[in-house]
């Protein structure tokens, strides 16, 4: 039968079968199985209760049990079976499916006037898509590697399996690179609105791979160019041309009470489409390259995003011959290119780059023929619809948080939408969604938070949920939210308390 909105499971699995009453949590409960997966387990389960499980080679017929193993045939890919009864089973297709099987279970942990307790059910599940993203702007508003590691571990809580880090914008330079110092020396040391910056080592960078590898999360570094390369020219100004202060630049900036750039100088406004490095120098390719292989190095992912939005100040040949070169540069170095929209108006750009959409729902009629122009050239999707799942919008008017730019986003608006309708593509050619958080109004983790959540939650829905899902209803999703508040509690999550959910006490 169809999960009950009792169950609070999101994203909603495929399949399921509530049973009757709960299983007790009990002190000698025994885990045995995959190591990795007992060890998110057992410390996930003190953490939220302050009890701590056991690991053990074989059952204990005086002690519930939990079993965790790996079975190819259980389930897709990242697929995953799970069994609560007298005693507990969960069962991956692979190693990522039996993780996310146990963020499932750990889902059905909760407490009740009898304590904590397991619901009993039966779960048979799989993603929808392969590509499921998380974007977190370190730029504007830096993120110590702990906070990353965070948000890696509470997207990956919600089934994310990508984690897009925008590394470099106007406002500051986030990665060390050997080749060219100065970036991290004088091009990190500021954010947006002033606040302190800073950058990553390589050595950071690679203790965020790893930990977000551990939690089956892909990392998918961001060098944004051409444009939104105002940073770069703080620490080397003869790479980039001097700022183009349209009208729009100029009445935004005095609306926001900001500094306009200047070439050279620290810039921590929120103005966008200024700047660009000189397209037609060939030392700016000494440095994508330099930049490119020292990052691809450091990523065993396969993507790496070259940015490729808002270029306003950039001729349409010179972005074109831009984007064809710096994407066939990606591909030289041994990785897949993945660009903004913007860069599918480049004809020859490198076949095979993926795109990622972040134009409105009902798209105009140039961003679909930018979008479609990566299928055609070989590559996929990326959808982040900004008008739909940006998680810098502010819920409503009066929300002190976030832009509006996009639009008023709310909870309803975040979930309410379907990935394969937007675009005159292909179904196959969508690989997935993401939800950005761009961070110029950020100014703390707990801010941050506050935008993330619940609207985080609709985007995990729609990436891992199948269509036609009886669990795709609004009634249904608002329901289920409602019931993660604990659950999000526990884990220090300071979430937006949206007037249009019903949050449960406990």
């Amino acid at each position: 039968m169809a999960l009950p909105d009792s169950l609070p499971l999101i994203p909603s699995p495929i399949s399921a079968t509530a049973g009757e009453g709960r299983l007790a949590l009990m002190p000698g409960t025994l885990v045995h199985g995959c190591e990795a997966a007992s060890a998110t387990l057992i410390d996930a389960v003190e953490r939220r209760t302050g009890t701590r499980l056991t690991t053990s080679d074989a059952t204990d017929d005086a002690a519930t049990t939990i079993a965790l193993r790996v079975d190819p045939a259980a389930a897709a890919a990242e697929g995953y079976t799970l069994r609560v009864a007298e005693s507990i089973e969960v069962v991956g297709a692979d190693a990522a499916g039996l993780f996310y099987g146990v963020q499932t279970l750990l889902q059905l942990l909760c407490e009740d006037e009898d304590g904590w307790g397991w619901q009993r059910a039966e779960v048979a599940d799989a993603p929808r898509f392969a590509y499921r993203g998380v974007m977190l702007d370190v730029t504007r508003h830096f993120f110590p590697v702990d906070e990353v590691k965070t948000v890696i571990d509470r997207a990956a809580a919600l089934k994310f399996n990508h984690l897009h880090l925008h590394l470099t914008d106007d406002q500051g330079w986030r990665i060390e690179i050997d080749a060219w110092p100065l970036l991290a020396e004088k091009a990190s040391t500021t954010s947006a609105n002033g606040d302190a910056g800073g950058f990553y080592t390589k050595d950071d960078y690679r203790e965020i791979v790893g930990h977000a590898a551990s939690r089956h999360v892909t990392i998918v570094p961001e060098i944004d160019l051409p444009g939104h390369t105002h940073a770069i020219g703080v620490a080397y100004p003869d790479l980039v041309e001097e700022p183009v202060l349209n009208d729009e630049l100029v009445r935004a900036t005095e609306a926001w009470g900001q500094q306009l750039p200047v070439r050279g100088e620290p810039f921590t406004g929120w103005g966008v489409g200024h700047s660009s490095v000189r397209i037609r120098d060939e030392r700016t390719y000494d440095f994508v390259r330099d930049v490119l292989t020292e990052l691809a190095e450091i990523t065993p992912g396969p993507y790496l995003h070259i940015g490729g939005d808002e270029s306003l100040g950039t001729s349409a040949e010179d972005f074109a011959y831009f984007v064809e070169r710096a994407t066939a540069m990606v591909q030289q170095i041994g990785k897949t290119p993945v660009a903004w929209h913007e860069a599918g108006a480049a004809a020859e750009i490198a076949t095979g780059t993926v795109g990622q959409f972040w134009g409105a729902l009902k798209p105009s009629e140039l961003h679909a023929s930018e979008a479609a122009h990566f299928v055609a050239r070989g590559g996929g999707l990326i959808l982040s619809p900004s008008d739909t799942i940006y998680l810098d919008m502010k819920y409503d008017a009066d929300y002190p948080l976030g832009l509006a730019w996009a639009g008023l986003i709310n909870v309803r608006r975040s979930y309410e939408w379907e990935p394969t309708d937007m675009l005159d593509v292909p179904d196959e050619a969508i690989l997935g969604i993401e939800g950005p958080l761009w961070t110029e109004t950020v100014r703390t983790f707990e801010d941050a938070d506050q935008l993330i959540y619940p609207r985080i939650a609709a985007v995990a829905e729609r990436a891992w949920t199948p269509a036609g899902s009886p669990q795709l209803t609004w009634d249904s999703f608002r329901t289920r939210l409602g019931a993660m508040a604990p659950l999000w509690q526990a884990d220090g999550i300071h979430f937006h308390r949206a007037a249009e959910i019903d949050w449960s006490p406990r």
